[in-house]
């Protein structure tokens, strides 16, 4: 399972980088699968692992504000594993036989499950 997600204090000013570093502290030491761009923290797992590192990162958080915003996203997927790398390789092949410019004219594009 795949788990996306973003966690941020409100109340505690304008920059939130001190309590982000905080959550994805408790993400990396958790040992699971993740990654973490500009808008969200993503992790590979099961459902009760995963959502024991959210749980905590959003209390981490917490500690910097009197309110946590959290965006969840999650691909229920039984029965595969790796897909956080799976996914995107399935999406630069899928790029790659379209020439990277996406479809040709009238063809749709390919879509990643």
């Amino acid at each position: 399972m795949l788990f996306a997600f973003s966690v941020a204090p409100s109340g505690s000013g304008e920059s939130v980088s001190e309590a982000v570093a905080d959550a994805v502290a408790i993400v990396r030491a958790s040992g699971l699968p993740n990654r973490t761009d500009s808008m969200f923290t993503t992790i590979e797992g099961e459902w009760d692992e995963c959502m024991d590192v959210i749980k905590r990162a959003c209390e981490a958080v917490g500690r910097h504000g009197n309110r946590v915003s959290l965006v969840l996203k999650a691909d229920i997927r039984p029965g595969y594993s790796g897909e956080m790398t799976a996914k995107l390789d399935r999406l630069e092949a899928a790029l790659n036989s379209q020439g990277q410019d996406g479809p040709a004219p009238g063809v749709p594009p390919v879509a990643t499950d």
